[in-house]
């Protein structure tokens, strides 16, 4: 069987394995046969040539096909309006003040609930609830949002396709290795929370200098360039409190002491200036209050998918328990309890809560497709 057969036959069962799909990226989107790994570009940046392996229209392409899939992996928008317009409103101010304002941008808060954020070649980005909920002032999100529109703004991700290092996406629900069995809600649950290591897999340089164009670009916007600084110390904390949670996300981004410090060390020489600028705490504040009265049922998420990539099924079991009696209504929860009965073998329990989910956000797929899947595994297609 060839590769594009074999390739072809993942594909229908909704599952592809790392190779063929770092495969799909080099083949680029829409169809396109092959992309070149030899090109250079002149960088938005410093005006250099760099090598890429991408043209700015194989970057909008792969936005376009490929970051739906990845978003609904995250669960898809929160459905929270005014959260997720306010987050595009920063973003629009940031992208406006950077050296590609003409790139397709666009911004969600997704319904994950591990840390994290990331962007795909284009602009398409997406923030977890997660992290969110633990940033403390808008200088912070700024940073954050900053530090995503530099991966753009560098061509960081034609630049490691350029080098053949490209690894940008997960296609189409990709579940590494899961076979069809009760255990492969845990098996992709897992490959979840990593997808997005797999979406910025950027060298130290590469971060490096993202943290300094988004700091830039945070001063031009008005804010105090701290924000970098404590956006970092914010994650290295986290790192240490809970380094399970958050290590595909360093292993993709690597956060140190040393990233912290060079922000720092900017806020207080280059941008010294910013200091006197206010972090816009109360506006953040009440911009996110809807989001942050949830930070209890987020946190009993992050623990039980914890649990239940650990094969911990009875803890898992409790904490979506827990996260459901604070928040009936949350799609997120639903849903993992859902995955979580049905890796317990209890698929009519387990149908109950997808059922549930589907009525919560009926416009996201995740829902309706473990309905499908307990309902054939019930032999109950009308269930």
């Amino acid at each position: 069987m060839s590769f594009s057969d074999d390739l072809a036959r993942h594909l229908e069962k909704n599952r592809i394995t790392r190779r063929q799909a770092l495969w799909l990226l080099g083949a680029g989107a829409a169809g396109a046969a092959t992309v070149s790994l030899q090109g250079c570009a002149t960088s938005p940046v410093t005006g250099e040539s760099i090598l890429v392996g991408m043209t700015e229209a194989q970057e909008r392409e792969i936005d376009a096909q490929v970051s739906p899939h990845q978003f609904s992996q995250d669960l898809g928008a929160i459905q929270d309006a005014a959260v997720n317009g306010y987050v595009v409103e920063l973003g629009r101010t940031l992208h406006a003040l950077s050296h590609r304002p003409g790139m397709p941008y666009s911004y969600r808060v997704l319904n994950a609930n591990y840390v994290n954020a990331y962007t795909f070649p284009g602009g398409a980005m997406g923030v977890t609830r997660g992290i969110l909920t633990e940033l403390d002032d808008e200088a912070e999100l700024a940073a954050l949002l900053g530090h995503e529109l530099g991966h753009v703004n560098a061509r960081h991700a034609a630049q490691r396709q350029g080098q053949s290092l490209l690894a940008q996406a997960i296609v189409a629900g990709v579940n590494v290795a899961a076979q069809e069995s009760r255990w492969a809600d845990v098996i992709s649950l897992g490959s979840v929370i990593g997808a997005s290591a797999l979406l910025a897999s950027y060298s130290r340089d590469n971060e490096r200098e993202a943290d300094a164009l988004g700091q830039e670009y945070l001063v031009r916007a008005g804010y105090p360039a701290s924000g970098m600084t404590r956006l970092h110390q914010l994650l290295v904390d986290q790192e240490k409190a809970a380094p399970g949670l958050l290590e595909t996300m360093f292993s993709s981004h690597p956060m140190s002491a040393e990233r912290r410090d060079s922000a720092r060390h900017l806020a207080e020489t280059r941008y010294a200036k910013s200091a006197a600028a206010s972090p816009r705490r109360e506006r953040f504040m009440d911009r996110t209050a809807s989001l942050r009265r949830l930070k209890p049922t987020i946190d009993d998420c992050k623990q039980g998918e914890s649990a239940m990539a650990g094969k911990r099924l009875t803890d898992a079991q409790s904490r979506f328990t827990s996260a459901i009696r604070r928040t009936p209504g949350d799609y997120a929860a639903n849903l993992r309890m859902a995955q979580c009965l049905h890796a317990m073998g209890r698929e009519r329990e387990a149908l109950g809560y997808a059922q549930a989910a589907q009525r919560i956000y009926p416009q996201e797929a995740q829902a309706h497709k473990l309905h499908g899947v307990l309902a054939l595994g019930l032999r109950d297609p009308g269930a």
